[in-house]
C-alpha cells in the first residue's frame, strides 16, 4: 500500500503536534537560550556556624542545581571560565537560623534532636539586579547525621529555582538581559 506525500505529511504534523502538547517542556527546552549559575561561597550571617556545614551547603548546591540541568553551567565562586559566559545569574545565600541537632537524640526520640537550617537565597544578574529571592528550611528530623540537613536545604533551594520561572536570558550581551529584567520581574518565594 502507498501512501501520498500530502497524506504523510499531514500525520507527521498530527504525530508532532501531539508530542508537542503532551511534552511542552521538552519542545521548548530545545530552542530556549539557558541561564549559567555561579554559586558563591556560603555566607554564615550572624550565626555562629562551623565551617564544615558552610562548605557542606555549598558542595550541595552546586551538586542538586547540577541535578535540576535547568541551567547550561554550574560554576564554582572564582571560576575563571565566568568572565566568559554571557548569560550568567550568582546564586548568593546567607544563613538566617541554625539549631544545632543530635544524632543521638534523634536515634533515641523521634521528637527532639533536629538539626534545622533556614538560609536566603538571592539570584542576580551580574550588576546586581536580584531576579529571585527566597527563603527555605532544610532539616534532619530521624536518622541521619547532622550534615544531612545541608543535602536537604540544598535539595529545597534546587527544586524551588526549579520550579520557578526566571525571565529568559538574551543569547548575546548581559546588559541586554540585566536591562530588560523590571522591578517587576523580581519573584520572592518563601517556603516555610
Amino acid at each position: 500500500m502507498t501512501t501520498s506525500k500530502p497524506w504523510s505529511f499531514a500525520l507527521l504534523a498530527a504525530t508532532l503536534s501531539a508530542f508537542a502538547i503532551a511534552h511542552p517542556a521538552a519542545v521548548s527546552a530545545e530552542g530556549a537560550a539557558q541561564w549559567s549559575v555561579q554559586v558563591r561561597k556560603v555566607d554564615p550571617g550572624d550565626i555562629n556556624l562551623a565551617s564544615s556545614f558552610q562548605i557542606a551547603i555549598y558542595e550541595n548546591l552546586l551538586d542538586q542545581l547540577s541535578k535540576t540541568k535547568q541551567f547550561k553551567q554550574v560554576l564554582r565562586d572564582g571560576d575563571r571560565k565566568a568572565s566568559d559566559v554571557a548569560d550568567l545569574l550568582v546564586l548568593k545565600t546567607t544563613v538566617e537560623k541554625y539549631t544545632a541537632g543530635s544524632e543521638t537524640r534523634r536515634a533515641v526520640t523521634t521528637v527532639s534532636g533536629a538539626t534545622k537550617l533556614t538560609v536566603r537565597s538571592q539570584l542576580c544578574t551580574l550588576d546586581g539586579k536580584v531576579i529571585l529571592e527566597l527563603t527555605v528550611n532544610g532539616n534532619v528530623r530521624f536518622m541521619g547525621s547532622n550534615l544531612r540537613a545541608t543535602h536537604n536545604l540544598a535539595r529545597n533551594v534546587a527544586k524551588t529555582i526549579k520550579s520557578t520561572r526566571l525571565p529568559e536570558p538574551t543569547s548575546g550581551t548581559l546588559s541586554k538581559a540585566a536591562n530588560s529584567i523590571s522591578s517587576d520581574d523580581i519573584v520572592v518565594v518563601e517556603l516555610r
